[in-house]
């Protein structure tokens, strides 16, 4: 069954979350974590939105963004192909 069709918020405010499949762990120890951070600090001068909270978990994590620049499927492209690239062997 597919999803929904994401509703855009009018602030440009959201909530995310990225989480592996079958809670598979996405960040492993501090290295995977200091680098999903310095992904997110370099997509954000590219892509110009705002980070206003992230919580960094084993097999999840939540961030609260505003897009400005660039539409939110854009930006996660980004940020999840540079984390992946750099994650799987």
């Amino acid at each position: 069954m597919p999803r929904c069709a994401r509703r855009l918020s009018s602030t440009g405010i959201y909530h995310i979350m990225l989480r592996g499949i079958n809670q598979q762990q996405i960040l492993e120890d501090r290295e995977d974590n200091e680098k999903f951070l310095r992904i997110l600090k370099d997509c954000k001068s590219i892509s110009g939105y705002k980070l206003y909270a992230y919580c960094l978990m084993g097999n999840h994590l939540h961030l609260i963004i505003k897009v400005e620049k660039e539409p939110l499927d854009q930006i996660f492209k980004r940020i999840c192909g540079r984390y992946v690239y750099w994650f799987s062997p």
